[in-house]
């Protein structure tokens, strides 16, 4: 968030302010997220009007949020919502295609950044194999489907073991896998082996969106529900 950062200056430049003072604006919204305030910054002791009714928007429903400040963003660009996605197809459901794509780039990004663009169980960091998994799958829990906190940053492969109730994270956030139901055909002893050499590896935590305990439960009940143990 400091003046200098690319990505405050060319914020700075669509606002028409200055870097320093979206530094400073950023640092005052930082004052209210819980793990941002834990590492010490503050920003200014009261803040600005509306602050936290921004904040507040952002915890409570940041779908709306993302598709707002894309559209905000494409007024002071010139460029539309989502221009670097592929074009919908015209149609009723084109509006609802493209408040989709929003949500997820913003899912997306904000998982991948939180955990320092690195898979939380191997500690992988390249980003073309790096996926943003839902934990509550996305058409289980509309609500929840671009919360942060409902993601994690896995490599492909861990990310579709989880997916399939492969993996899963005990209550310590430890990883787990269902050893019964890994293949057993031929060729599959050496991707076996290099799962497992993870079981009982501690999640890697984020920086910021540590995944909400209840949606982790709520994973591993379902996998434990078609037989997976410990």
């Amino acid at each position: 968030m400091h003046h200098g950062n690319p990505d405050v200056v060319n914020l700075a430049a669509l606002l028409g302010r200055t870097p320093g003072s979206v530094a400073l604006k950023l640092v005052n919204f930082a004052r209210l997220d819980p793990s941002l305030k834990n590492r010490g910054i503050g920003g200014m002791s009261h803040g600005a009007k509306g602050e936290e009714a921004i904040w507040n928007e952002f915890v409570n429903d940041p779908e709306a949020l993302a598709v707002e400040a894309a559209e905000l963003k494409s007024q002071r660009s010139g460029e539309p919502p989502g221009s670097a996605d592929p074009v919908p197809p015209p149609g009723r459901d084109a509006l609802g295609m493209a408040k989709r794509r929003i949500g997820q780039s913003f899912f997306r990004s904000a998982v991948l950044a939180a955990y320092d663009e690195r898979c939380c169980v191997t500690g992988l960091s390249i980003p073309s194999l790096l996926m943003a998994s839902h934990i509550v799958g996305w058409a289980d829990d509309a609500a929840h489907r671009t919360n942060p906190r409902n993601g994690l940053c896995l490599n492909a492969l861990h990310d579709r073991a989880f997916d399939r109730l492969l993996m899963y994270f005990d209550d310590d956030r430890r990883v787990r896998f269902a050893r019964h139901r890994l293949p057993t055909g031929v060729g599959s002893e050496f991707g076996n082996q290099w799962l497992l050499s993870f079981e009982g590896a501690s999640m890697m935590a984020p920086k910021k969106f540590l995944p909400e305990p209840a949606f982790l439960a709520a994973h591993r009940e379902r996998a434990l529900s078609i037989g997976i143990g410990a």
